[in-house]
């Protein structure tokens, strides 16, 4: 039998609390239908009698030993293959306890996280539905190699060790229309192109904020969060900070992942003058508690929705800290939603149209993870304008495939010196892929800004029908 302790973990480097009980225990993430990381030494732990000697055996390759520490908690890190469709065993004993995992599949595993529009299943949710998400579940059987474990909604003041739940696979529909749709479509898109199985842990709780999911040591530092229970308490539950962190990222953070996708950012409009910064600083709290390294952070653009800021475009605001922290997050990408909001959704948001969001997502990580460099990964983005007399000439960077639409362009708005924006009309120089607009009352360009304000898509697309970002060329 091969021994593999270098793989224990002592007890203050697990930062574990409660104790555990005698007899050999599984964490609820390691069992039956589980997906592993490919060619990785996946991570499963734990508990058992303080000082016993556990075997993890799996049906791939050598049986690896480990040893509770003084608290009973082990960790073991299993080497396993390259990704296949051909279902595994794991036996993992201790003493006369022995417990058989079956049906595990090796491929690629993400972390998907963030609020409502992350959590949102097949199913929809009371008075939001799913573009096609019935019928996604019940053809959910096509994509066998697509599993999911869903995160129960939780909160706790202290860090948590474990959580229930269990792995779903769509083998039964009733399951798939409870996997998020956001995550089932980009792992949908993202097993098919790579042909290997994907499995996703679902971490997301509606209406969360970053603060939620950043722990008690950095939240202490920021002057606007009270971590005082009584204040917590009288907040909207969802808002709270901390405790998302504490009792649904805690207990999945050892598990092994490729990277990570995260659809968050509603509940901090407003506060877009921190955002960016406190995002990036917990993803690098993330990844750091993780010990993956600094593994892909993909993240999706909040969708256009009427938060009623008028003219403080408080939404926009939000979407321009999301696309800097681009800037702040190594290996981060954004994904846009400028286009992915019907009129009648003005007031909805939850926008149905939840395939083209993960799909957008599988793009960024086949490109930039997965070397598929073929793939177009995001759409136009600005690169700057001139004027020429009335006329606002505006050029775009990242066209892989040119910009794929060239009249009817909407979305567009430029002031003059009085800073008053009007609507402008449009068309495509195709020779130079510049963007020329013009604007009634508008004699002297100085400024020029796309899908700027709460709700206002565009129409600008380059290639994979990807969205022009939103910028503004102003400060004001």
């Amino acid at each position: 039998m091969k021994s593999l302790n270098k793989f224990v973990i002592a007890a203050a480097a697990l930062a574990c609390y409660g104790t555990a009980s005698a007899g050999l225990h599984l964490n609820p993430l390691v069992g039956d239908n589980m997906v592993l990381q490919q060619k990785s030494n996946a991570r499963l732990w734990g508990t058992a009698t303080p000082g016993a000697a556990v075997t993890v055996a799996p049906s791939w390759g050598d049986a690896v030993e480990v040893k509770a520490d003084g608290d009973g908690r082990w960790l073991a890190a299993v080497p396993t293959p390259e990704a296949s469709f051909t279902p595994c065993e794991i036996t993992f004993a201790c003493g006369r306890d022995t417990v058989n995992v079956g049906n595990v599949l090796i491929g690629e595993v993400w972390l998907a996280s963030g609020q409502s529009n992350m959590q949102m299943p097949l199913k929809g949710f009371p008075g939001c539905c799913v573009q096609d998400g019935l019928d996604e579940a019940i053809n959910a059987k096509t994509v066998a190699g697509v599993r999911m474990f869903n995160v129960p909604l939780k909160q706790n003041y202290e860090p948590q060790e474990e959580c229930d739940g269990r792995w779903m696979t769509t083998d039964n529909y009733r399951d798939a229309m409870e996997f998020s749709a956001t995550a089932w479509f980009f792992a949908k898109s993202l097993s098919r192109a790579l042909d290997v199985p994907v499995g996703i842990v679902n971490c997301s709780y509606g209406g969360s904020k970053v603060e939620s999911w950043t722990p008690r040591d950095m939240l202490e530092g920021y002057a606007d969060v009270s971590l005082d229970p009584a204040d917590m308490e009288a907040m909207t539950e969802y808002h709270r900070p901390m405790l998302m962190y504490n009792a649904m990222f805690r207990p999945v953070q050892r598990y092994t992942y490729k990277g990570i996708i995260w659809y968050q950012g509603c509940s901090n409009v407003g506060l877009h003058d921190t955002y960016a910064e406190r995002l990036a600083a917990m993803v690098e709290r993330w990844r750091k508690e993780m010990g993956l390294g600094e593994i892909p952070f993909y993240y999706v653009e909040i969708a256009p929705y009427d938060y009623e800021s008028g003219d403080a475009a408080s939404g926009a605001r939000l979407r321009e800290a999301q696309f800097a922290a681009q800037k702040l997050i190594p290996n981060s990408g954004m994904v846009c939603t400028n286009d992915l909001a019907e009129p009648y959704e003005l007031h909805n948001i939850h926008p149905r149209r939840k395939a083209p969001v993960g799909q957008r997502l599988s793009y960024l990580a086949l490109n930039r993870t997965y070397g598929h460099d073929n793939v177009c990964d995001s759409g136009p983005l600005y690169a700057g304008w001139t004027r020429k007399g009335r006329e606002a000439w505006v050029k775009f960077d990242n066209l892989q495939m040119g910009i794929c639409r060239n009249y009817m362009l909407e979305g567009f708005e430029i002031a003059g010196p009085d800073r008053v924006f009007h609507p402008a009309t449009g068309w495509l120089h195709w020779q130079t892929n510049e963007v020329v607009l013009t604007a009634d009352g508008v004699d002297e360009p100085v400024a020029v800004r796309y899908g700027f304000g709460d709700f206002k898509p565009g129409t600008l697309i380059g290639g994979n029908e990807q969205p022009a970002v939103p910028f503004r060329t102003d400060n004001w």
